[in-house]
């Protein structure tokens, strides 16, 4: 997928609900994370590309790959799966780069695929079950039981809450930029 997604263009094919009802919906972008599937907020995608090599940042989090040079915007890609705490993404072609914006920054989430959007009622999310401080269940808003399987959703605000993270004892720099700043 090496073309942007326009995201607007996507999102203005979705059919409203036809009787009003349903006013307390959102919609997601299902991503794919090995056999997970996580949401991301629609509102906060700006556009889906192919995976592109990054230029590593010193000292940075284990998570974040590195920057991208996007139409003259310096974003920082995120690793997805190393971010919740799972084996570093080791990205192909085949994998994407979900850029996202909220009030605060620009990021990319490096993903493995994405999937198909969602539109999900408020009422049918359920809490995230916590499992102890710093674990990823901070990361995520809700789960949203659905036939195939549970979509979590993702938390973006905490997810890119760095200044929180950069306090835990868990985070350490990667292997190769701890040997680029010796």
């Amino acid at each position: 997928m090496n073309a942007p997604m326009n995201i607007e263009a996507v999102a203005g094919t979705l059919k409203a609900p036809a009787d009003g009802a349903g006013m307390a919906t959102g919609q997601y972008i299902t991503c794919a994370l090995n056999d997970a599937e996580y949401g991301i907020d629609i509102m906060s995608v700006r556009e889906i590309k192919g995976w592109t090599e990054t230029t590593a940042i010193p000292n940075a989090p284990s998570w974040i790959r590195g920057v991208i040079n996007l139409r003259g915007v310096i974003v920082p890609i995120l690793d997805l799966r190393a971010r919740f705490g799972m084996a570093p993404t080791m990205p192909g072609p085949m994998h994407v780069v979900v850029i996202i914006q909220t009030m605060e920054r620009t990021v990319g989430l490096l993903v493995d695929a994405v999937s198909d959007i969602i539109t999900v009622d408020v009422s049918d999310i359920r809490p995230v079950p916590e499992i102890g401080a710093g674990g990823p269940d901070r990361l995520l808003s809700g789960l949203v039981p659905l036939e195939r399987g549970m979509v979590a959703l993702v938390a973006l605000e905490k997810l890119l809450n760095i200044t929180e993270d950069s306090a835990l004892k868990s985070e350490r720099p990667r292997e190769d930029t701890a040997a680029l700043a010796a």
